[in-house]
């Protein structure tokens, strides 16, 4: 996720990385320099972003030795207050990106009790939709948005292999499929976002577009969701 946010900015990069290499190739690509320790790194920028495993927060913190300047965590699991006990008197961010940010074309789930920062609100919507959120909801909205490509690509995936298997060539599946998909999101957008007035507009009593939904539907798909829902979210229903 710290490569596709780096990509999604295009800037050049103050970094470090645990994985030998990983951090020249990401400075190779994008420019920049590899900090020569998280300490350095910490007195050279305004913000730092933590990117590392949530289980390494102490550790990476002792590693800073209180020159960060302020805080943003895209660490899973990590609360504001466990980020704020870390790095006390620090200005701390708590939000979670998709993979899409690459692109410029992600989410981002802000926590709304995060410290106010106009700076990094601005350096994210260069890359994504930012939505702020309550904390405590933040797990639920990474379940829908950072697992969404994911599930997004299954999706796409399932409607080829249905293609395919009634004979329409890989290649122009995938496309149809993909194009569509990025298309009625657009349109989703633009219609207020009402899920229900889109599926009408589209469904003709009794045409084949009611005879897919009714199979989906038989088929479990809401119930699919919402097992995927509680399987991805920690304390979910299981």
């Amino acid at each position: 996720m710290a490569s596709a946010l780096a990509r999604g900015w295009g800037d050049p990069v103050l970094c470090t990385d645990v994985v030998p290499g990983k951090a020249e190739a990401l400075v190779a690509e994008l420019g920049g320099e590899v900090a020569e320790s998280n300490a350095a790194l910490a007195a050279a920028a305004d913000a730092i972003v933590l990117c590392h495993k949530p289980d390494q927060l102490g550790a990476v913190a002792g590693q800073v030795g209180g020159a960060a300047r302020a805080v943003v965590s895209i660490l899973a699991g990590v609360t504001l207050d466990a980020l704020r006990r870390t790095y006390p008197g620090v200005p701390v961010v708590r939000l979670m990106p998709n993979v899409a940010v690459e692109i410029g074309r992600g989410v981002v789930c802000w926590a709304a009790e995060s410290d106010a920062s106009d700076d990094v609100r601005a350096l994210l919507a260069r890359v994504a939709t930012v939505v702020e959120v309550p904390e405590r909801l933040i797990d639920v909205a990474t379940a829908v948005m950072g697992v969404g490509p994911a599930y997004v690509s299954l999706f796409v995936e399932a409607q080829v292999d249905a293609a395919v298997r009634l004979g329409m060539p890989p290649r122009m599946a995938v496309e149809l499929a993909s194009a569509t998909t990025e298309g009625s999101a657009a349109l989703l957008a633009a219609r207020d976002f009402d899920t229900l007035a889109l599926r009408r507009a589209v469904t003709s009593p009794g045409g084949v577009t009611a005879r897919g939904l009714a199979a989906l539907e038989d088929g479990g798909l809401r119930a699919a969701f919402q097992a995927a829902a509680d399987a991805a979210v920690p304390g979910g229903r299981r």
